[in-house]
């Protein structure tokens, strides 16, 4: 499906919304658009930076176990 196809398509959805409905995917458009901005690709030099200081926090004991990470999952879920 070409690119003015879709819009197309995407404006005969839209011209059927509410004000309120419109309000809300337009704010979760620009919040896709900013997570697609924030991945951007880093250096190398950062990659590495970012992996020593993880490093260093889980040496400081600075991490959660598999257990743990479980029992909080459960907790999301039950909407704890």
């Amino acid at each position: 499906m070409g690119a003015q196809s879709l819009d197309k398509d995407f404006m005969q959805y839209w011209m059927r919304l509410s004000i309120v409905e419109k309000e809300s995917l337009l704010q979760v458009a620009k919040h896709y658009v900013e997570l697609k901005d924030d991945t951007a690709p880093i250096s190398i030099e950062q990659y590495n930076s970012e992996i020593d200081e993880a490093m260093k926090r889980m040496d400081a004991g600075e991490f959660y176990t598999h257990e743990e990470v479980v029992l909080m999952a459960k907790g999301w879920l039950n909407g704890k």
